[in-house]
């Protein structure tokens, strides 16, 4: 617990402990004050309640607001789990304490108000109904391990790509590259689609899957019956499993895919062992490059439409 969450809670408890004095001990210190000033004392009395009240729920609030900063430089799940149920707690009880200080206010049992709430719950639920959807988008998200703090997403229809920074009860705040901050609800990405790349991350590595067209007119076989494709496939797999950006320990594969009326692709598949988009980029242009340049070595061409005279 921060230095400053404690002076908070410190705060907070100084400032209930002079209510308590006057609830319990003004009675007895001026036991003729009730008898000569039955409308101050009871006047004192309810704002006394109030008081306490308020600042009762304020410390609740906060202790459990030291829950959440426990973790906060932590990813967990669990812990955004439990911070979608803190926010609900707060809710809960900003709203028991509304109805205890009308209470007072109107000198009734806070049970006969709550209990005549339930005429009122069809329209309670249409005043929260964005605050259930998200937690319940939200406990989908972290209960399922979909989304932490820290992930890098992708939603293209909200045009976010960056850095989870947090996850609320009802929106989810996004640092994006440019270092814009965007906000989306729970529920939003859900029922979309997004693209999460903590996978990538934990492999530490990209996929890269590319192609080239290869004219079919330059595919021959040589004078031993040897296709001179297939030997370009078999060295461009080797060279690929000795470049030291290329993970040795993933699939390397070079293979035809089916014949097009611009081509036949050769598809390259590999994992290269960065995640920064700047050299991943480079890279991919120098392993391409290379493949487009060492299949003319081989007699092969590749596909180029070229305009009608």
């Amino acid at each position: 617990m921060s230095k400053l969450t404690k002076y908070i809670l410190l705060v907070v408890v100084c400032l209930i402990v002079p209510a308590f004095f006057v609830w319990d001990f003004l009675p007895s210190l001026l036991p003729s004050f009730q008898n000569d000033y039955p409308r101050l004392h009871e006047v004192i009395h309810r704002l006394t309640a109030i008081y306490m009240t308020i600042v009762t729920t304020w410390l609740i609030i906060n202790f459990a607001n030291s829950f959440r900063r426990l973790g906060e430089h932590h990813a967990l799940p669990h812990q955004q789990y439990m911070n979608s149920f803190i926010s609900v707690l707060k809710i809960i009880l900003s709203f028991i304490a509304v109805i205890i200080v009308i209470a007072i206010i109107l000198d009734k049992d806070p049970s006969t108000l709550i209990a005549g709430l339930g005429a009122a719950s069809a329209i309670l639920m249409l005043a929260f109904q964005d605050t259930i959807k998200g937690l319940v988008a939200g406990i989908r998200l972290t209960s399922n391990n979909m989304l932490t703090v820290g992930d890098r997403i992708t939603v293209p229809a909200a045009g976010i790509d960056g850095l989870v920074e947090e996850i609320m009860l009802t929106t989810v705040k996004v640092r994006n590259f440019d270092n814009t901050i965007q906000t989306i609800s729970p529920q939003a990405l859900v029922d979309g689609t997004f693209q999460n790349w903590k996978g990538m991350k934990e492999n530490q590595g990209r996929k890269v899957m590319r192609k080239l067209y290869i004219d079919f007119r330059s595919i021959v076989k040589d004078e031993e019956g040897v296709v001179n494709l297939t030997r370009y496939r078999q060295h461009m797999e080797q060279w690929l499993g000795k470049h030291p950006q290329v993970l040795k320990e993933s699939i390397i594969m070079v293979h035809q895919l089916d014949a097009t009326p611009t081509g036949l692709p050769v598809e390259f598949v590999f994992w290269l062992n960065m995640q920064d988009l700047l050299p991943y980029e480079h890279a991919i242009s120098e392993i391409m490059e290379f493949a487009y340049a060492e299949a003319n070595a081989y007699g092969l061409r590749i596909y180029q439409q070229f305009p009608v005279q």
